[in-house]
């Protein structure tokens, strides 16, 4: 089976469509943000094709486009529609393929779904994007906690941020997981810098090894 991998993250805004965008580069992957809330100014998609030098037809379409940038029931609510949760199935894709959440694992779809259900649903491994930041140690590991209480396969850890050596172990080391690398952030923020510090902070083959 190709590659899948789910990208999601501890919260909103801490840069998981930018470790998105170079590991679809790196894997020469497809890409699909199931859910795009806010249209106003560049979506996901847009970032991912242009910081990853992504071709276009590798870039999956959404299967739903909110208007409004809010949690996508509120924003799917403001729209006049109900997100399908049952109706979110990931591509059949001739290459490995990046699906990336919304916000963080308890971001509801609608009134009796979270997306951490749908990840259920589909059982692909998880990496979880983390700040390095104060407050990442609780969030990082509540988030671990949920995923295993649904049974989701935990691929790993992402850090992103300046390095922060002893909360990175922390959290290794207490949430039982994987540390994949850290992205630190990026001025100014360049597809080739990128393509530069995810290599130079990831160890590629870890990504590339097929499922088994």
């Amino acid at each position: 089976m190709t590659r899948r991998l789910v990208v999601t993250g501890t919260d909103t805004g801490i840069g998981k469509t930018v470790f998105s965008a170079a590991l679809t580069d790196v894997l020469g992957a497809c890409y699909w943000k199931p859910v795009q809330s806010g249209l106003q100014g560049e979506t996901d998609s847009e970032a991912v094709q242009r910081l990853g030098r992504i071709p276009s037809a590798r870039i999956v379409p959404e299967a739903y486009r909110l208007r409004t940038p809010a949690s996508p029931h509120l924003a799917a609510s403001i729209d006049g529609i109900h997100i399908e949760a049952e109706a979110l199935v990931p591509p059949v894709t001739g290459a490995p393929l990046i699906i990336e959440g919304a916000g963080g694992l308890l971001v509801p779809l609608n009134a009796e779904t979270v997306f951490a259900d749908v990840f259920a649903r589909w059982q692909i491994p998880v990496v979880l994007c983390a700040r390095t930041e104060l407050g990442t140690i609780n969030h990082t590991l509540l988030s671990l906690e949920a995923l295993r209480a649904r049974s989701i396969p935990v691929f790993g850890v992402a850090f992103i941020g300046e390095g922060q050596a002893d909360t990175e172990s922390i959290i290794a080391k207490m949430g039982r997981v994987r540390s994949l690398g850290r992205l630190p952030k990026l001025d100014p923020l360049t597809p080739d810098l990128l393509r530069q510090a995810f290599r130079e902070n990831f160890d590629i083959g870890l990504f590339l090894k097929e499922p088994a």
